[in-house]
């Protein structure tokens, strides 16, 4: 009985591993194909961006040669990439805080109110659903300085518009506020999901323990609640912030003086433009580095707000 016993576990632990390896091979094959993608169109993208970035190659050329870190050497002293980061940096500051911070009071507006609340939230996204390029002209109509709407409302209060698109002093401005009403729609759409999610009960017990306000039931509930949304709506904004380029693109072309020129615009010109693909090689994978380097910062300082033991 004992060998019996002996060898139906030794067959049992057989079965065991075929069974395992198959359902292992099973799931290779079925992450095949993501994986084949994710290397197609983005590990190999990217290898190949950072290796033109070591090279003088230029489109229209048949020959190019290995430079090393030329390139990121010219970086240094190239006053249009300082102004383009420096542009991208006020930009993000601008819209990515503004537009959260938009998009969780009207988030919590809408939440609150019963009667319309699916007209709202269709309301607000339609920024998001839109081509920004097509809504162009519309925004030139609104931030023009002498038949602007925008301008005239200031002027009713006594104030003078400034020339919005076409001051060096304002440009950025006027694109930020594109830019916030672009982003608010998406990031309200999270932000309801989050709060949806919260349990009524924690609200209830709140109370009970001497929460009465609505700041209070903010400050012990709904922040925290909502940890894990913002994080990943604070993410999302400042790639999106950082990766601004069709409104400068189409309202601006970076003037005037370079004023609106930003990372992905200068990259853009550079590659497809001035045809130094070697340069806006190098400039891109800056554009990587930086694009990293703020999400693990994030992660760094945020990721250890959203978990509860």
């Amino acid at each position: 009985m004992a060998d019996i016993a002996a060898a139906s576990g030794v067959i049992g632990r057989a079965l065991s591993r075929t069974t395992e390896r198959n359902e292992a091979r099973t799931a290779w094959l079925l992450s095949l194909p993501a994986i084949v993608l994710v290397f197609l169109f983005i590990l190999l993208p990217v290898a190949a961006v950072i290796w033109l970035g070591f090279t003088d190659f230029e489109l229209g050329y048949a020959g190019f040669k290995f430079v090393g870190f030329q390139n990121y050497a010219e970086l240094l002293t190239d006053r249009t990439f300082k102004r383009s980061l420096w542009n991208t940096s006020v930009y993000t500051a601008i819209v990515t805080p503004i537009s959260i911070f938009m998009a969780l009071g009207l988030a919590m507006l809408i939440e609150a109110e019963g009667i319309g609340r699916s007209f709202f939230r269709t309301a607000y996204f339609l920024p998001v659903a839109s081509l920004l390029v097509a809504m162009a002209t519309v925004w030139q109509y609104l931030f023009h300085p002498t038949i602007g709407p925008i301008n005239a409302m200031l002027s009713q209060i006594g104030v003078e518009g400034p020339n919005w698109l076409g001051a060096s002093s304002t440009v950025l401005y006027g694109l930020s506020i594109i830019g916030i009403w672009q982003s608010v729609g998406f990031n309200l759409v999270l932000f309801l999901a989050g709060l949806t999610a919260i349990p009524r009960e924690l609200y209830a017990a709140a109370e009970v323990d001497g929460a009465r306000s609505g700041w209070d039931r903010f400050r012990l509930v709904t922040w925290p609640m909502l940890g894990p949304t913002t994080l990943f709506v604070t993410t999302i904004s400042i790639i999106n912030s950082v990766k601004v380029f069709e409104t400068v693109k189409t309202l601006t072309e970076g003037g005037p003086n370079k004023a609106s020129e930003v990372l992905l615009f200068t990259i853009y010109q550079e590659g497809f433009v001035y045809l130094r693909v070697g340069y806006a090689s190098a400039m891109t994978v800056v554009f990587l580095a930086i694009l990293v380097v703020l999400m693990f910062l994030q992660y760094r300082i945020q990721d250890r707000q959203v978990h509860y033991s």
